[in-house]
């Protein structure tokens, strides 16, 4: 059977994605030609995704090829590409298929991370007609209108949820172009946040003001709010959540924040500027320092292992407190009962006088 050979190719239609490839500290961007619903690289520019050398490239592309795990002619593009000498040269270009193949055989954390994002950017490609590139295209005509109007759509939503104050500040990073669950960027972000926007408020770590507030010798064990406040039993839940021992000003603060940063969210789609995780990592320490706040550095003094154990320790002290004290809803309801059916003191007086009334009339009249 003749091989065929590979078509040449020279498209103004391409698109380019650039890809960040990381390495614990380190990052490597990989330019990527998209065309045709496929990503083509050549085996020097996968080489640079996988951190290996050309040769093992190479070497695994033949493999995958003898095994007969791809058709080399299905997965090979041929493309006039201009070199730094000004000198056009035909060069072969590996699909997706191809680079996901060599990916698993190389199968470091490179390549994991390469193969999630590439599952996306298929997907917004097919499905919405444009994807969200990490950084070449941050300012391109690849960002449309729908999409602005689609993040100024999902921010109202996340203002207007019922989430938690640092719930809602997480959704909105969630809403970066670049999002990634796993990134090292969205867990240290997930990490922090909830203590970044306590510190903004009151110079404590959740943990730290958990541990400074459980009090099991102050009324309510020093929350101000609870589940089933103000008239259920506080139980052990409640007392572990740091913004349950905020007070009133403290916690306008905290909403005030979180509105004005979602504010902030809003303006910058309705200015059409993409935001990237690292984007909504670094603005938030920039918004909180732009409003007169300290910003936390490092993770505090307190564990939030062991604000857990001081609060419930409280909590075991205080709930023989609260068991005497507490009234549920049935003992209140004997309690009206009583009052309905008890006779007031006039009401007794009244009696026994018309009673003595009438004994003496009685009396006098047997006279």
């Amino acid at each position: 059977m003749t091989k065929q050979t590979p078509g040449i190719s020279r498209s103004s239609a391409a698109e380019y994605l650039t890809y960040v490839a990381a390495s614990g500290d380190q990052q490597t961007s990989v330019e990527m030609r998209y065309e045709d619903e496929n990503i083509w690289l050549t085996q020097k520019m996968m080489a640079v995704l996988y951190d290996v050398s050309v040769p093992a490239i190479n070497q695994h592309l033949k493999r995958i090829f003898a095994d007969g795990e791809l058709a080399e002619q299905a997965v090979i593009k041929d493309y006039l590409t201009t070199a730094a000498d000004g000198k056009t040269y035909r060069t072969k270009h590996y699909n997706l298929h191809a680079i996901i193949a060599v990916g698993f055989k190389v199968n470091n954390p490179r390549a994991v991370q390469f193969r999630k994002w590439a599952n996306q950017i298929v997907k917004d490609y097919c499905i919405q007609g444009w994807t969200m590139d990490v950084e070449r295209l941050k300012h391109d005509h690849l960002f449309t209108n729908e999409y602005f109007e689609r993040q100024r759509a999902l921010i109202r939503e996340i203002r207007l949820s019922e989430r938690r104050f640092y719930q809602k500040v997480t959704d909105l990073y969630a809403t970066a172009f670049d999002y990634d669950r796993s990134a090292p960027t969205t867990r240290d972000f997930f990490a922090l946040v909830q203590n970044k926007l306590h510190w903004a408020v009151h110079r404590h770590t959740a943990a730290e003001l958990i541990v400074a507030r459980a009090d099991a010798s102050q009324p309510n064990m020093g929350l101000t709010h609870w589940q089933d406040a103000p008239q259920g039993k506080i139980i052990k839940t409640d007392v572990s959540i740091a913004k349950n021992y905020l007070n009133k000003d403290e916690l306008d603060y905290l909403e005030r924040i979180v509105s004005l940063y979602l504010d902030f969210g809003e303006l910058q789609a309705q200015r059409k500027i993409p935001m990237s995780m690292a984007d909504w990592a670094t603005r938030l320490d920039g918004f909180l320092e732009f409003n007169g706040n300290e910003i936390l550095t490092g993770p505090g003094k307190i564990s939030h292992e062991q604000a857990k154990l001081h609060a419930e320790t409280e909590f075991e002290k205080y709930r023989v407190v609260q068991d005497q004290l507490y009234a549920s809803d049935f003992d209140r309801f004997l309690e009206d009962q009583a009052a309905s059916y008890a006779v007031p003191a006039e009401a007794n007086m009244g009696a026994d006088k018309e009673l003595t009334d009438l004994i003496k009339e009685t009396g006098h009249a047997g006279a």
